[in-house]
C-alpha cells in the first residue's frame, strides 16, 4: 500500500524537468524508508503473482523466499500443476529446482510431468544430513546435558553398536 501511495505522488510529469531534478523512483523510495534494498522490495512485490495457496506456503515458511520469487514467474496454472506435484513428491523446491521450473515454463515445456520429475529429485543437503530434534532426544539425556554432550553421548554410543555389529558379521 505504501509503494502505491509513493507511485502516485510521481504520477504528473509536467512538474519534474530533467534539469530540476529526477522523479522519485517509487521503490527506491520505499527502499529508504523501510531499510530493504530496491531490489529486496521488487522481489517482495514479485510475491504478489503467486498464487494464494503458494504465498501462504511463503507465509509459513514452507517454502523459502528465493525460490518462491522465482516461483512467481510460473503461470497460474502452472502454479496450481506444483502444488499437485509437491503433494504427489512431499517436497517443496530449492532455489535450483525453482530456477529450472521458470526456465521450463519459458520454454513452455513446464508439464505436470516434468515438475514432478523434478520434485522428486534428492536434493544435495538431503543427502549429507541427518537431523534429530532436541525434543526426540531430551528423554534420553539428563536436563544437565548441553546439545555438545548429547552429540558426544550419541556418536559414542553409535561407535560401540558399530564396533558390536562388525564383530557379529565377522562369526
Amino acid at each position: 500500500m505504501k509503494l502505491d501511495a509513493v507511485k502516485r505522488q510521481g504520477t504528473r510529469t509536467d512538474l519534474t524537468f530533467r534539469q530540476v531534478g529526477e522523479k522519485l523512483n517509487s521503490v527506491e523510495e520505499l527502499a529508504k524508508t523501510t531499510g530493504e534494498s530496491g531490489r529486496q522490495i521488487s522481489r517482495y512485490i514479485r510475491l504478489t503473482e503467486l498464487i494464494s495457496e503458494l504465498l501462504d506456503m511463503v507465509d509459513d515458511k514452507k517454502i523459502a523466499f528465493n525460490p518462491a520469487v522465482e516461483l512467481s514467474y510460473l503461470k497460474p496454472e502452472e502454479q496450481t500443476n506444483l502444488l499437485e506435484a509437491m503433494d504427489m513428491e512431499q517436497a517443496t523446491p530449492s532455489l535450483s529446482q525453482a530456477q529450472r521450473l521458470k526456465k521450463f515454463s519459458a520454454e513452455g515445456k513446464c508439464t505436470l510431468e516434468a515438475m514432478c520429475a523434478i520434485m522428486s529429485e534428492e536434493k544435495k543437503g538431503e543427502l549429507d544430513k541427518v537431523t534429530l530434534s532436541s525434543d526426540k532426544l531430551r528423554k534420553y539425556f539428563p536436563k544437565s546435558y548441553t546439545p555438545q554432550k548429547m552429540e558426544e553421548t550419541i556418536l559414542k554410543l553409535l561407535e560401540t553398536w558399530h564396533k558390536k555389529r562388525t564383530q557379529s558379521q565377522e562369526r
